[in-house]
């Protein structure tokens, strides 16, 4: 049986990478591989994805797991990048070259990469990578950067394509789902809750708080000029069983890319908010009406947009996207 280890963003309970860890767990699984994980709470992680799991600062813990393994998958997510903070892609960075200096394969699993704006740290990540056995990145940009470096990557989709989202009877319910993040303003919130407020104010909302620690008190924010501007108005804060709430949505105006992504999986007609690059392309992509961080849009324009989506045409661009697992499997012998 072989071992592997998974490093990357997890026990932090972001909806975002744990659904990805669920999809790689899930797969190597069916791969009879052994799977210890790196966590910041190993005893949930355990719990959720029935795995090995330790915690991602004991450094001697992760040095011996290391050290007694045969396979290191670093990612997905956007681990390789110095715009959360220097400490992150230093640790990322640290977990690769230990794999390295162990001889183990070290595979960069659906990764974005970049920015990496430190010179230092842009050397330290284009000489690990370039040790790796396999590299896979999920973005264009991950890609080209990686070629500007000399590094032959494998461009995949993103590995939330692979979940299996079955599609829920509609509740009629409208979601908006929203993140802290720096740009975000009060006139962005205050026009999409005042399109809420016109448009739907005779169904129910649910905001989506997807990590609790960055999103929920944003939410609580929203949901208080909600009712500031109608008292009547029914919402519910939601933060658990994301897939199947989004999943049973009529409506979803989101933020987060995992959650625009699930509701196109799941034919919810979706509008997007613009807060970062990979959503924007998203949105192209799908063809979906999407909202600027100024808010600059006319939004009786985007609520007519966002009403005469068609669900099949949704459905059907997320089933074009399927995440292509053949390169990962023969690397490493698998067969199913």
């Amino acid at each position: 049986m072989l071992k592997a280890a998974i490093s990357g963003y997890y026990g932090f309970k972001n909806f975002g990478d744990e659904a990805i860890l669920s999809v790689l767990v899930k797969h190597l699984k069916d791969m009879d591989v052994d799977i210890t994980v790196f966590s910041s709470d190993p005893s949930y992680t355990a719990s959720v994805y029935k795995v090995n799991s330790i915690n991602r600062f004991d450094i001697k813990n992760v040095i011996n797991t290391i050290k007694n393994i045969d396979i290191l998958i670093s990612g997905g997510g956007s681990l390789l990048q110095d715009v959360t903070s220097l400490k992150s892609i230093i640790y990322y960075s640290f977990i690769i070259a230990l794999g390295i200096l162990f001889n183990k394969k070290v595979l960069i699993f659906a990764q974005g990469i970049g920015p990496v704006n430190n010179k230092f740290a842009r050397f330290i990540v284009k000489n690990l990578l370039k040790s790796c056995a396999f590299v896979s990145v999920r973005d264009e940009k991950s890609f080209k950067l990686l070629e500007s470096w000399g590094i032959d990557a494998k461009l995949v989709c993103d590995p939330i394509y692979s979940l299996d989202i079955s599609k829920s009877a509609l509740g009629g319910a409208v979601g908006v789902q929203l993140r802290e993040f720096k740009t975000v303003n009060y006139n962005l919130l205050y026009k999409i809750a005042m399109l809420i407020a016109n448009k739907f104010n005779d169904r129910k909302i649910e905001i989506f708080s997807l990590q609790e620690s960055q999103d929920l008190a944003l939410c609580k924010k929203f949901d208080s000029l909600l009712h500031s501007l109608n008292p009547d108005i029914k919402t519910e804060i939601v933060t658990d069983d994301i897939i199947s709430r989004i999943s049973g949505l009529e409506y979803l105006i989101g933020m987060r890319f995992h959650a625009i992504l699930v509701a196109l999986k799941a034919g919810v007609k979706t509008c997007a908010i613009n807060y970062d690059i990979k959503v924007e392309k998203l949105a192209a992509d799908a063809n979906i009406p999407i909202i600027s961080m100024d808010a600059g849009e006319n939004m009786e324009n985007i609520y007519f947009q966002l009403k005469n989506l068609n669900r099949d045409d949704l459905l059907r661009f997320a089933n074009s996207k399927t995440f292509d697992w053949a390169d990962f499997d023969l690397f490493f012998g698998f067969s199913k």
